[in-house]
C-alpha cells in the first residue's frame, strides 16, 4: 500500500502541482488510513471494501475529531481511491458511498480595528528586526494574503511604484496595496541586505540566518506581539479575516474582496458578511430611538 501512496503523492506533484502544505496534508491523512487498515489486517489495496472504510470513519469520530477534519479526512481518501480506480490499481471505488459529515461553517474571527492597529504598531523599527515584523504585518492587512503566501513572496512579486504584488502559484492573482504597506516594505528593503548575511535569496521576507523566513517562525513573532498587546487568542488566519471584514465593512465590493482573497467560492467570502450583518445591528441599535 505504501507504493501507492508514493505514486499519488508523484500524481500530486507533477500532474495536479499541488502545494508542499496540500501535499503533505494528503500524505499524513493517508498514512492514517493505511495505519489503520494494516491493524484491521487489510494489507492490499483490493481488500479496501465500504465496510473497512466506514469503520475507519467512525474510528475517527470516536478519536473525537471535528467534523471540517473528518470531512477533510474522507476527502483525502477519495481522492486518492479515485487515483488507484483511474490507474487501473482497483476495480471499483468502496469510497463512492461514504458521504462527509456536515460541517457547520462558523463566523470567522474578527479583530476590531483598534486591535489590529495597535498590532501594526508594536515591533520597534529601530532595529532591524523590528522593521522587518512591521513590513510583514502591514502587508499581510493591507492584502489579505494567506501567512504561507506572505512567506513566499518573492522580491521580483513586489512592485512598490504600482503598489501592488503578485501571489499564489496555481491561482495566480495581483493585490493592491496602501502607503502604510509602502511605505514599511521601503523602510524593509532598504535594510533587507543586512538580514542576508551574504547569501542569495529571492524570498522577500528573511529569518535572522539569511533563510526564507517559515510559517512556524512567522507564528512564533506573531504570538510575541499579539501578547504584549493583550490578545491571548490569536491565529494568523484572524488578520486575513479583519482585512477582509474592515473592506466589507467600509464598503467594498464583495466579488472583489473574493479575487483579493483567491477564494473560487463566493460563498466563502460571504462568511464575512456576518460580521458585517452584526455590526450595523449594533449601529442600529445604538442609534435608532425605538430600536
Amino acid at each position: 500500500m505504501k507504493e501507492y501512496i508514493e505514486a499519488f503523492t508523484v500524481y500530486l506533484q507533477e500532474v495536479r502541482q499541488s502545494s508542499l502544505n496540500t501535499i503533505r496534508a494528503y500524505q499524513n491523512d493517508l498514512r492514517k488510513l493505511e495505519s489503520y487498515l494494516i491493524q484491521q489486517g487489510i494489507e492490499s489495496t483490493s481488500k479496501i471494501t465500504e465496510t473497512s472504510l466506514n469503520s475507519y470513519v467512525l474510528s475517527l469520530e470516536k478519536e473525537g475529531l471535528s467534523p471540517s477534519t473528518v470531512s477533510r479526512h474522507i476527502a483525502s481518501m477519495k481522492a486518492y481511491l479515485l487515483f488507484l480506480l483511474k490507474n487501473g490499481s482497483i476495480k471499483g471505488d468502496p469510497s463512492e458511498r461514504i458521504k462527509s459529515p456536515k460541517v457547520i461553517k462558523k463566523p470567522p474571527k474578527i479583530l476590531e480595528e483598534d486591535k489590529i492597529l495597535a498590532l501594526l504598531n508594536m515591533p520597534d523599527v529601530h532595529t532591524s528586526k523590528g522593521i522587518r515584523d512591521k513590513a510583514m504585518l502591514e502587508l499581510l492587512y493591507a492584502t489579505g494574503m494567506k501567512v504561507s503566501e506572505l512567506t513566499c513572496v518573492k522580491i521580483s512579486d513586489i512592485n512598490l511604484t504600482g503598489k501592488y504584488l503578485t501571489c499564489g502559484d496555481k491561482n495566480e492573482r495581483s493585490i493592491p496595496f496602501g502607503y502604510a504597506a509602502k511605505d514599511a516594505l521601503v523602510s524593509y528593503i532598504d535594510i533587507r541586505e543586512a538580514l542576508c548575511n551574504k547569501k542569495h535569496n529571492e524570498y522577500l521576507f528573511l529569518n535572522s540566518q539569511g533563510e526564507q523566513l517559515s510559517r512556524q517562525g512567522f507564528w512564533k513573532i506573531l504570538k510575541g506581539y499579539a501578547k504584549e498587546v493583550g490578545l491571548e487568542d490569536i491565529n494568523p488566519n484572524m488578520i486575513r479575516h479583519s482585512f477582509a471584514a474592515h473592506m466589507i465593512e467600509n464598503g467594498a465590493d464583495l466579488g472583489v474582496v473574493q479575487k483579493f482573497l483567491g477564494h473560487s467560492d463566493i460563498s466563502t467570502t460571504q462568511l464575512y458578511l456576518t460580521h458585517n450583518h452584526q455590526n450595523s445591528r449594533e449601529v442600529y441599535a445604538n442609534s435608532h430611538p425605538r430600536a
